[in-house]
């Protein structure tokens, strides 16, 4: 019996660039086998040491999570699909109804909001539910740029934003709250300056720093909402456990190249992240959009989606996405919507609780300090700075240079000399290379490179150093004429 599997775009480079496969098995276990033994590179991303699914990724039969049915013993039959889901780095908000009656709508308010007003599921009692509300953003990029321009024009009172990066011209391709005369300036400045020549009715505060364990419960207690618009998985492990222990909803988008993904996390009235991903990927096995890629136009999707999530919670009409993730191909121009059930065993939200405070958020995510890896390695080299390659290059006596990115990213810029094999087939090609030959690695900012050179070790390769920033930082401190991206 054969049936349709579904992969993600992270995992599609390892079966043929393939968005589904055919798969045969009566029962989850036995289709997830075929899988494995069909594209034998996928087993290390979907499954441990022990053979056991991985925390952070998850199977569903049709729109059901397997994980909280039978696992997977679960049954299938030929109509089923299965999707595999990997995490990609309701009602009326009290505090609100508490606030919002000694709210008054200027005559200049009133004309602006007319559009609401005029709505019988809005109307003056939900614009002042609006003008009452206070929302927090956290990061003012590709989702943080349609959330604050669109929550503003909304009347949201009280906006709330978190960053602590500066503009780049990179980011002008989707961050479209960001212009070509702010590259350079901090994106707090910048957001702040747009939202309020939006709408000068509300209130913007900034927080120009990075959300970190021992400042995150103070900035997000006095917030009704919290919006997670982060890259990266120590701080949306943070947002969501802080959110808990505060009892706040947590407005979740997530995107990466074609894909989106949304939902509600709100541990009140349903699940939490945690739940949905019990544990984070190891770094690196997930790229990031700044390694992957992402279309420009999927964060204003997946960004108004939160922001029509959040402003339904604080009208307190529809159905949220509270127990729903939704997902978006931007490809197929295709909407999905999973089930996502609460998991009593949560250590965060369920019956036993164990997590009770805010932890370490980069221990719990694997990520190595760099005096700990330095102090791992002792007086072995492990990287060469970009100066240091080029000082070998002029002298004649450089390594040999891999470079381990796509065919697509070799087309915009490349080292003089250097070799591509995409990390994908670094495992089969390494018989190209001389073990005992000194290389070094690249990739486009450091990350897959390093994954390679600890391949490269592992099979034997004695001499192996992965580039310090890759191509970016050749480009910044070698190559000024390079063109970056």
């Amino acid at each position: 019996m054969a049936l349709r599997v579904l992969l993600p775009t992270a995992l599609r480079h390892l079966v043929g660039n393939q968005e589904e496969v055919q798969l045969s098995g009566g029962t989850v276990a036995e289709v997830m086998a075929d899988l494995v033994t069909k594209f034998p590179e996928l087993k290390k991303h979907l499954f441990n040491a022990e053979g056991k699914l991985r925390n952070f990724v998850n199977v569903y039969v049709n729109d059901e999570d397997v994980r909280y049915l039978q696992d997977d013993k679960t049954s299938v039959k030929e109509s089923d699909v299965v999707s595999i889901v990997p995490s990609i780095a309701g009602g009326d908000i009290a505090a609100i109804e508490e606030t919002f009656a000694g709210v008054e709508l200027s005559n200049d308010e009133i004309a602006r909001y007319s559009r609401h007003l005029i709505m019988p599921e809005v109307g003056m009692e939900g614009q002042k539910k609006l003008k009452a509300a206070k929302v927090l953003l956290i990061g003012t990029g590709g989702l943080g740029a349609p959330l604050g321009l669109y929550l503003s024009a909304a009347g949201i009172g009280r906006i709330g934003l978190v960053d602590f990066d500066v503009v780049d011209f990179s980011n002008l391709q989707r961050q479209v709250i960001h212009s070509t005369k702010d590259v350079g300036r901090p994106k707090l400045f910048s957001a702040k300056e747009k939202i309020l020549g939006i709408n000068p009715h509300i209130q913007v505060d900034t927080y120009e720093t990075m959300l970190r364990s021992d400042n995150a419960m103070e900035i997000i207690k006095d917030y009704d909402i919290v919006i997670d618009g982060t890259d990266n998985f120590q701080t949306r492990y943070l947002v969501n456990d802080a959110c808990v222990l505060l009892d706040k909803p947590n407005v979740y988008g997530s995107i990466f190249r074609f894909e989106g993904q949304a939902s509600v996390f709100y541990a009140k009235e349903g699940p939490c992240y945690r739940c949905l991903y019990p544990e984070p990927p190891p770094p690196g096995l997930v790229p990031s959009c700044a390694e992957g890629g992402v279309l420009g136009i999927l964060p204003g999707t997946i960004g108004l989606v939160q922001a029509t999530e959040a402003v339904k919670l604080i009208l307190g009409r529809g159905r949220s996405l509270i127990g729903r993730l939704l997902l978006y191909d931007a490809l197929e121009m295709k909407f999905r919507e999973l089930k996502l059930r609460k998991n009593p065993k949560c250590p965060l939200c369920g019956e036993n609780p164990t997590i009770k405070a805010l932890i370490d958020y980069e221990q719990f995510c694997g990520i190595t300090p760099p005096a700990a890896v330095a102090a791992a390695h002792k007086e072995e080299a492990v990287e060469m700075t970009p100066e240091e390659l080029k000082a070998r290059i002029d002298r004649g006596t450089a390594p040999v240079i891999v470079d381990v990115r796509e065919p697509h990213e070799f087309d915009i810029c490349r080292i003089p000399n250097s070799i591509l094999i995409p990390l994908g087939q670094i495992p089969t090609r390494l018989n190209e290379l001389d073990k005992n030959a000194e290389i070094v690695v690249h990739c486009k900012m450091g990350g897959r490179s390093a994954k390679a050179a600890d391949h490269m070790r592992k099979a034997g390769f004695t001499n192996v150093l992965n580039l310090t920033g890759g191509i970016m930082r050749w480009a910044d401190k070698v190559d000024k004429k390079m063109p970056k991206y």
